[in-house]
């Protein structure tokens, strides 16, 4: 029986450090710039690939991602996993009764923009495919089906991010477009499966091409349906008869892994199975958030990173880059989608304004083109650099598709208290017994360095507090004003020992004071970052971490952590809007 060596085991075993950690490292800065953690992480791969390091140090690179061999397959092997698993958390994100409640305007988006996009992108493939680097040989109508789905897709996922982040979400715009992604995660995946099914590889199976086929449709009716309705039915009893989140993690990973076993064994993907289970389960209403948010963590920040770094070690981005095939690919890809989207948002009804915001929010292909790409290089239906080119056109539409509703719409990001904190504008222990000398300090930390008078400011805060009393209760306090001549919010934050008394709904003095400048004409930061600041300080526990921490860190970790929590608990909670959809706001 053949075994890892002990050297194999160690290669291995540095091998996923390294690659989790790089992916994880680059993810966060891809965040910190307001891009999807996808592009850090992908980034990681073709860093730590043959492109750079492997080009570098081409003998230690080969040692620990080797191309062939025992470590290589285990490699293979376990990336396969955890794009089956990642797959089970993008179909929980699937709500089918969201296309329900939107009705014909998420059916005509959805079709629309899966159809048009997969007409441009076929007719694209079958009438140039030279242009896109078509092997000789190979069957045209597999890869120009296989084009066609690359370019249609949409990345459910970073679409509803991107909708969470300008806090268009629950608005009826973006249960629309979210419903529309839905439609196009369905139809796309049920398209590629039986292309898979068409393609006569080294991986074929013994079924006939019809018997996948009608299994496939068969498999996908019956999860949807009555394996819908005994998944609800069963987690209640697994709830009430297991432990903690434990029993239905393991009910839903199981389901998951024997449906992708039934996929791969039919002769389509296993990704299949895992997503339709995924879709299953998530549509559950007895599914508790914190199952969902644990899944979706251990598998988004574990598995899901190492899968998308592993695509940089595949191939050689330099080498196999060709602006040609990768210009094609992005007009036609770009074109296709915004396109398809608009028109079905046009006869929705909706705006032009908003028709080029669905086009725009449609447009991402993301994680999951570069999946369907991925697939498409395993099975040979193409070659490094139409996979190459596959990847650079999900990137680009899913770092474009932000900034583009953005500025379609005229919203932003929504601003939240930690994304405002800084460590300058800190003080561990104010020295203070009443309200004005409180606030003297902080006002005079927020001032530094700013071409602000503090004694103006202060008198304007003070102002502000004789109006009304700022402390919120639960040993929170948030005095605030706006000032003439600032251009962004400032917020100082203070911690008291003693607590100053801020004339507080519940009567306890303020142990945790923020200080909120917002510019005089304020386009709601304001309203904002004092909601952010009440809804993270709601649990108690929280203000007891952010008293005892040891350092700002630890401050603004604990805040960060509440306010995560927060914002998943409100937009799952939060009924969706009512209405056909035709409205950004």
């Amino acid at each position: 029986m053949s075994s890892l060596s002990h050297h194999d085991i160690t290669m291995l075993l540095l091998a996923l450090g390294i690659l989790l950690g790089t992916a994880r490292l680059l993810g966060e800065i891809a965040q910190r710039l307001h891009q999807p953690s996808v592009v850090g992480e992908i980034l990681a791969g073709i860093l730590l690939g043959p492109t750079f390091f492997g080009a570098l140090a081409p003998e230690l690179a080969a040692d620990l991602f080797p191309q062939t061999g025992s470590v290589a397959i285990f490699l293979d092997g376990f990336t396969t996993l955890a794009i089956t698993l990642f797959l089970v958390v993008a179909g929980m994100e699937v709500d089918l009764s969201t296309v329900w409640r939107q009705g014909g305007a998420a059916l005509r988006i959805g079709l629309s923009g899966m159809v048009i996009p997969f007409a441009i992108g076929f007719a694209v493939a079958w009438l140039i495919p030279g242009l896109l680097g078509q092997q000789r040989g190979a069957d045209s109508l597999v890869f120009s089906l296989f084009f066609a789905t690359a370019v249609s897709i949409s990345a459910l996922p970073i679409v509803a991010k991107i909708l969470m982040d300008l806090n268009l979400y629950r608005s009826d715009f973006g249960m629309v477009v979210v419903a529309s992604c839905v439609l196009n995660d369905l139809i796309g995946w049920m398209v590629f499966a039986l292309i898979l099914g068409l393609t006569d590889t080294s991986q074929a199976h013994a079924l006939p091409v019809y018997w996948t086929i009608g299994l496939t449709l068969g498999f996908t009716a019956f999860v949807l349906t009555i394996g819908r309705w005994a998944f609800d039915r069963a987690l209640p009893w697994i709830q009430a008869h297991t432990r903690g989140v434990g029993g239905v993690l393991a009910f839903a990973m199981t389901l998951a892994l024997f449906g992708a076993a039934f996929t791969e064994y039919i002769g389509v993907h296993a990704i299949l199975g895992s997503f339709l289970i995924g879709v299953a389960i998530g549509d559950s209403s007895h599914l508790r958030e914190e199952t969902r948010t644990v899944l979706d963590r251990f598998i988004s920040f574990i598995f899901a990173p190492l899968f998308f770094a592993s695509i940089g070690l595949r191939v050689n981005f330099a080498s196999n880059f060709d602006p040609i095939i990768v210009l094609a690919v992005l007009t036609t890809a770009a074109i296709g989608k915004f396109g398809g989207c608009y028109f079905g948002a046009r006869w929705a009804g909706f705006a032009r304004r908003e028709c080029r915001a669905v086009g725009y929010s449609m447009i991402s292909v993301g994680a999951m083109g570069i999946i369907v790409g991925l697939l498409a290089l395993q099975y040979g239906l193409i070659q490094q650099r139409l996979f190459v080119a596959l990847v650079i056109m999900a990137l680009t539409t899913s770092m474009f598709s932000g900034p583009m509703i953005q500025f379609t719409l005229g919203r932003r990001k929504r601003r939240t208290i930690v994304g405002e904190l800084n460590a300058k504008r800190f003080i561990p222990n104010l020295q203070s017994s009443s309200r004005i000398s409180a606030i003297a300090q902080l006002v005079e930390i927020a001032c530094k360095d700013q071409k602000l008078d503090a004694e103006l400011v202060g008198d304007a805060v003070m102002l502000r507090e004789e109006t009304m009393h700022t402390g919120i209760g639960q040993n929170v306090a948030i005095p605030h004003a706006r000032i003439r001549g600032l251009a962004a919010p400032i917020v100082a934050l203070g911690l008291s020992v003693a607590g100053v008394d801020f004339d507080s709904p519940d009567g306890e003095p303020a142990h945790i004071i923020f200080l909120l400048l917002t510019p005089e004409d304020d386009d709601g930061s304001q309203l904002e970052i004092m909601s952010s600041i009440s809804q993270t300080f709601l649990d108690r526990a929280v203000v007891t971490r952010v008293l005892q921490a040891a350092n700002f860190t630890e401050i603004r970790a604990a805040m960060k952590i509440a306010a995560e929590s927060t914002d998943e608990s409100r937009i799952v909670s939060q009924p969706p809007p009512n209405g056909n959809g035709n409205s950004a706001t």
